[in-house]
Parts: structure tokens; sequence; C-alpha cells
């Protein structure tokens, strides 16, 4: 039995696996769903990684931890504070490395992707208007499902946003990226870029659909899951 962290991206909170966990449960594996102060102007990536790690509290050595999106900025701090089998970037926006070459680096994100965000009196980021978010998170799931999720996204701090172009110390471990073949928010071309660049060759497994396969796509995510696990 493998015991899966999973932690959100932007925007999203622990509601975000609910799909995935049963799932995760029904092959034989244990799933701790983290919940982030995302809307909290007040925490920074090192807050995240602080309550990442609270919620983590007995869990076993050997777990295996999840990151989506903007959670790979996350979870290799956590590495630094409780023990962890495996790094798994899950449409990962992931960090950079010193050194890395970037001259072939491609866009991050499908263009227009993030024109309906807004930002509030707090600086926080969101899409007023949920079509924007299903387009951008969700376009190949259930229109019931898209509009379950998308009403429970929070406005996002961009407190974190401050460093993420700053490269930290990568611990010397097992990664694997998961990317996704029409995720508009990380595509696809530069994640399999990032795994080459920032995880230095770390193995890329793709599944089909868009940037949130915890919803769309729940069963199939678990299964890879356990097998990269």
């Amino acid at each position: 039995m493998t015991t899966f962290g999973l932690v959100p991206g932007a925007c999203h909170g622990a509601w975000c696996f609910e799909l995935l966990v049963p799932e995760l449960r029904a092959l034989g594996h244990e799933a701790i769903a983290v919940d982030l102060p995302c809307d909290d102007p007040a925490v920074d990536l090192e807050g995240y990684a602080d309550i990442a790690t609270q919620a983590l509290v007995g869990a076993p050595d050997d777990l295996v931890l999840v990151g989506h999106s903007l959670a790979a900025h996350t979870i290799p701090r956590v590495v630094r504070r409780r023990p962890v089998r495996t790094l798994v970037f899950l449409c990962g926006v992931i960090p950079p490395r010193a050194g890395e070459r970037n001259d072939d680096e491609p866009q991050l994100e499908e263009p227009g992707t993030f024109t309906g965000l807004r930002t509030d009196e707090l600086g926080r980021f969101s899409f007023p208007d949920p079509r924007d978010a299903i387009a951008a998170f969700y376009q190949d799931c259930e229109p019931e499902l898209a509009a379950w999720a998308a009403a429970r996204l929070r406005p996002q701090s961009t407190t974190p946003h401050r460093t993420l172009n700053e490269p930290i110390d990568w611990p010397d471990m097992p990664c694997v990226s998961i990317v996704c073949g029409e995720d508009r928010v990380a595509r696809a071309e530069w994640g399999r870029w990032a795994a080459r660049e920032r995880l230095l060759g770390a193995p890329v497994h793709e599944l089909p659909g868009g940037h949130s396969p915890f919803v769309s796509r729940p069963a199939d995510l678990a299964r890879l899951l356990a097998a990269v696990a």
C-alpha cells in the first residue's frame, strides 16, 4: 500500500481531490488531501510547505507527494521538512533549476487562457465568470462536474508568485511528471521540456484532457499514480 499526499494548485483546495481519493482507496492505497489558504495574502510558499507538512503528520516516511499545478513549488519544500519517497508533478508549473538550459523553453500556457482573470483589492486573482474558469481548468469535464468545480474555486493570492522565478534547492530524490495532452494552463509541450531541464530527465507520463484530471478522469489518474508510485 502506498500513501499519497495530494497538494492542490492555485485557487483550489482539498475538495478538488474528492473524486480521486476513493479511486485510490479502491486500488488499495491511502490518500491525504491537503488544504492550503490560497486566498490569504499573508502566506507565501514556505507557509504553504509548513501547512502541508502539518497536514501530513503521521503519514509514513515512504509518502508519495503529488503536487498539482502551482503546488509544484510547494512539494519540493515539504521534502526539507519531512521524509518523502517520490515527488509527482501533476500538470506541474515546475520551479526553475539553477543553470538550466532555457533557450528552447516553450510557451507555458495556451494564449488567451487567463484573459478572464481579474484582481481584487487584496491583489488576489480569480475568474469572475465561471465560464472562463471552466475553459481554463475543466474544458474536458462533464458540464455538471465542471460547474461544481468552478463554483468551489477561491481567489488566489499573488504572494506565492513573488518567488516563482527563483531557483530552488532541488532535493536529490525520485521525481515523476504527469502531463495532460490538452492542458491549457501548463501545456504538455512545456511539461515535457520542464521534466527534461528542471527535473533532469525525470520520467514523463501523459493523460488525455485538460488541467484537472482529478475531476475529469479520476479513475485513470488513480491507476497512473498507483503505477508510477
